[in-house]
């Protein structure tokens, strides 16, 4: 089957796509987006964070067809061209980044907490990223990174 879909605000398309691989297998092998990463497959680590239609979902659990002529942001479709996001920017600069496996998925979770205006407290920020496992960290770095991107949000974006 074919997959047509706009991802990353461009028009993309995969062929040959079985119906039963996943979105995540799709985007990373078919696609050469390889930002959200492959770990548990279960969709209980985060790393395969992805936007479907303005909803952040586990990539891995999703099937290639369900993508089929819908909207979908990966963690490459955050920056700006060569301008980064300023949740990436965060990340950075709080030093969050370790190995790099959990980052997509909280780049995506901390994009999809922050996008609602909102000014979040620590529970409010572990809420919001107990959907994502990091092996490498105490967290501690993240939440700084969260918090560093909360005062710099700007909008919508």
């Amino acid at each position: 089957m074919r997959i047509t879909a706009t991802v990353n605000g461009e028009t993309r398309q995969a062929d040959d796509v079985w119906e039963g691989e996943s979105l995540l297998y799709v985007l990373r092998e078919r696609m050469g987006l390889p930002g959200s990463k492959n770990a548990c497959e279960q969709g209980e680590c985060g790393s395969c964070t992805v936007y479907l239609d303005d909803t952040a979902v586990c990539a891995c659990l999703v099937a290639a067809g369900q993508a089929q002529g819908r909207t979908i942001v990966t963690v490459e479709g955050l920056a700006s061209g060569d301008l980064l996001h300023p949740v990436q920017q965060a990340f950075i600069e709080a030093s969050a980044v370790q190995c790099g496996f959990c980052t997509p998925g909280l780049l995506i979770a901390t994009h999809d907490l922050l996008r609602g205006g909102v000014r979040p407290t620590d529970a409010e920020i572990r809420e919001a990223l107990a959907g994502n496992l990091c092996r490498c960290t105490g967290y501690e770095k993240i939440l700084e990174a969260v918090r560093l991107a909360a005062d710099r949000w700007e909008g919508p974006s």
